[in-house]
């Protein structure tokens, strides 16, 4: 017996070491394979779950989305619809009979209407533009939503007759508002949000608000489905204000707007409780800070006795589903690098009933992930290092994984561990998060090149969660170290605040540093094979880390603010980023702006450098890049610019753009790798 066990495990070790053997690196080519869940919806009775399963089509270079189902059990994994066109935002009716959806099935985006038991789909919309916000009203009669609605555009001077038959020039496009351009849609249009409610049998869509003014967000119907609650700014000077919003009830017969709140601050996301008599919402106060967190309030449905139940969260508390009781309310909210869902009582007592939620942001190793609720079911998108995100429930005190999307490709594959690594800042001490992910077939007796790849944001954060992008870097031979610098979400308010008007500085490069130089001592980094690279705010990062040394072999920043002075009166964010970000507006502050500026620092600067940035991109507009490419230049230094056509600042958002940034990315580092003797 004991002959038979040991051939039995040896039998065993050489199969398991040989299908290790066997198993290929992630590939870039590997991210057209990639599928991920989102926006999971539990039926009224809690004993299904629609979501959204997402993938990456490698002939149109797109994500497509289309709708599945399964049973809380994990049987019945089918899908709803399928094929080459786009469906999203699923919605049960009340009666569990039915299934609402957006989709470009039909050929453009509209609302369709499947029932469950005949299996049958049609079209119940015929708008203009794309509607988002679904919402059915509690009897079913009913769909909400909100839709682009255009405004007129008056012209200055009186346009000229040509000749027939004549060449014009193209005419002029006059701007007069304050917020024309938006990233991803370029100078826009006058155009305006408003909500509209649709029969749910089909027919004519009904526009309910007026007036220049947005109304975005979530809409909340009351149980007697005669009133829906939304948030809105409708002051005249909403183009001007950041953070300004209150709650509004809108009386679909006639149309009359009520307004519940009034106060200074951000009041948004209302949600009305199962009896009418209560309404939760977001409260954020308005403050010319960077970070100002969103704390859960309630209040009588009237507006009055105004309550914060979350103050004992230092940080987000979001996404908000009542309970069936009308006692307590559903969240979710970020800790140290992961999202999680909790449950507040009308008391403020608060529970943590899941973790793990995210796995929906599947380039970059972001903080993400939804969940919804019926019937004391909870599903959720559940988030690991090494796979994006799968369906989940929790039922109870019972916890279990339902799909497995990828494993008919990840399973095959070596992929890189992702380590966590807790060190102090050598700015002031600040403890530091990070994690490092080790190529697929690490060795401890090696040493090997490190990338530092610097998050967004600035106030966003990273987890361990799967990265296509790190993965790809890991699989070409470095340690790729990402952390969560001074400034990141998820480590409470005042961790937040410490970038405040420092973005970027010497205090958050202290931070990067830090990092880098545990990792030598711990014996694990070939210290003359640095390598630095960041997107967007980690792209500022990068670009001004190199102005202050010099021990990065290379560098690439990808669609970064190179200078303060020129970008806010350029880009898109301009009203918000001056409000929360700086003392005051460029012509006031010139010396703040310029000591935040990378160009401020070029005249240090030896990295050889690649910058990469979409055309399109709004956000931080490619002047930025051109400048820093253009002084690089003239002083002589090693350095490219990579120019992604038809692309705004998600340069990666197209699966064939995030392969050829990774790509650029592993091959600007390879070409400055230095040899060990």
């Amino acid at each position: 017996m004991k002959i038979y066990s040991k051939l039995f495990l040896l039998t065993f070790f050489i199969l398991t070491t040989r299908a290790e053997e066997n198993l290929n690196l992630f590939d870039p080519m590997d991210v057209f394979e990639l599928e991920w869940a989102s926006d999971p919806q539990v039926s009224p009775d809690g004993k299904k779950i629609v979501y959204v399963r997402k993938s990456n089509d490698i002939m149109k270079d797109r994500v497509s989305s289309s709708l599945w189902q399964i049973d809380i059990t994990g049987k019945n994994h089918r899908p709803i619809n399928s094929g080459l066109k786009n469906s999203y935002s699923p919605r049960w009716s009340p009666d569990k009979q039915k299934l609402a959806f957006v989709s470009n099935i039909s050929g453009s985006t509209q609302i369709h209407m499947h029932w469950l038991k005949s299996g049958e789909t049609a079209v119940i919309s015929q708008l203009q533009e794309s509607p988002s916000s679904l919402s059915w009203s509690p009897d079913g009669k009913w769909l909400a939503f909100t839709m682009n609605v255009k405004a007129e555009s008056e012209s200055i001077a009186e346009e000229r007759e040509k000749p027939d038959g004549a060449s014009w020039a193209k005419k002029p496009v006059t701007v007069t508002t304050t917020q024309y351009q938006y990233d991803g849609r370029g100078i826009v249009e006058p155009s305006y949000r408003h909500i509209f409610i649709v029969p749910s049998e089909g027919g004519s869509a009904r526009q309910l608000t007026e007036g220049n003014f947005n109304h975005y967000g979530s809409l909340s119907w009351s149980p007697e489905s005669q009133n829906i609650f939304f948030s809105a700014h409708r002051s005249n000077n909403w183009e001007l204000v950041s953070d300004e919003a209150d709650i509004y009830k809108l009386n679909i017969a006639s149309r009359t707007l009520k307004q519940i709140t009034n106060q200074s601050g951000e009041e948004s996301s209302p949600m009305i409780s199962p009896n009418g008599k209560m309404i939760a919402f977001n409260l954020k106060e308005r403050r010319p800070l960077a970070y100002t967190p969103k704390r859960i309030a309630v209040m009588n449905v009237s507006g009055k006795n105004i309550r914060i139940l979350t103050n004992d969260l230092d940080g987000d508390a979001e996404n908000i589903i009542w309970s069936q009781d009308n006692q307590s309310i559903h969240f979710t909210y970020d800790q140290r690098g992961i999202r999680k869902i909790g449950k507040v009582g009308l008391n403020g007592d608060i529970k943590i009933i899941a973790s793990n939620i995210g796995g929906t942001t599947i380039g970059r190793p972001y903080i993400s992930g939804d969940y919804h609720t019926e019937s004391d079911t909870i599903a959720f998108t559940q988030s690991s290092p090494d796979r994006p995100a799968d369906i989940a429930v929790v039922n109870g005190d019972e916890l279990k994984v339902l799909t497995n999307l990828n494993e008919d490709l990840l399973a095959h594959r070596k992929l890189g561990e992702v380590n966590e690594i807790v060190y102090k800042s050598s700015f002031d001490g600040q403890e530091i998060q990070g994690w490092y992910i080790t190529p697929p077939d690490y060795d401890s007796s090696k040493k090997y090149p490190l990338i530092l790849e610097i998050h967004g944001g600035p106030h966003l954060a990273y987890g361990p969660h799967f990265s296509a992008e790190l993965q790809i870097m890991a699989a070409a031979g470095y340690i790729v170290f990402y952390d969560n610098y001074r400034g990141s979400k998820s480590y409470g308010e005042d961790f937040a605040l410490l970038l405040q008007y420092k973005y970027s500085s010497p205090e958050d490069f202290a931070d990067h540093m830090s990092g880098i130089d545990t990792l030598i001592n711990k014996g694990l980094i070939d210290e003359k094979n640095l390598f630095i690279a960041g997107g967007s705010a980690g792209g500022i990062a990068t670009a001004y880390a190199i102005g202050l040394t010099d021990r990065f072999n290379a560098a690439v920043a990808s669609k970064p603010v190179i200078n303060w002075l020129s970008k806010p009166l350029t880009a898109d964010s301009m009203v918000g980023q001056i409000y929360h970000q700086f003392p005051g507006p460029p012509w006031e502050h010139l010396d703040h702006y310029w000591e935040r500026s990378p160009l401020s620092l070029v005249g240090n600067v030896t990295t050889p450098t690649m910058l990469i940035t979409g055309v399109d991109d709004r956000r931080t507009p490619i002047s930025e890049t051109e400048q820093f490419y253009q002084a690089l230049k003239l002083r002589g230094v090693d350095s490219a610019m990579i120019r992604i056509p038809d692309t705004s600042h998600g340069i990666a958002s197209r699966p064939s753009n995030l392969i050829t940034k990774v790509d650029h990315i592993v091959a600007w580092f390879e070409k400055y790798k230095r040899e060990n003797n």
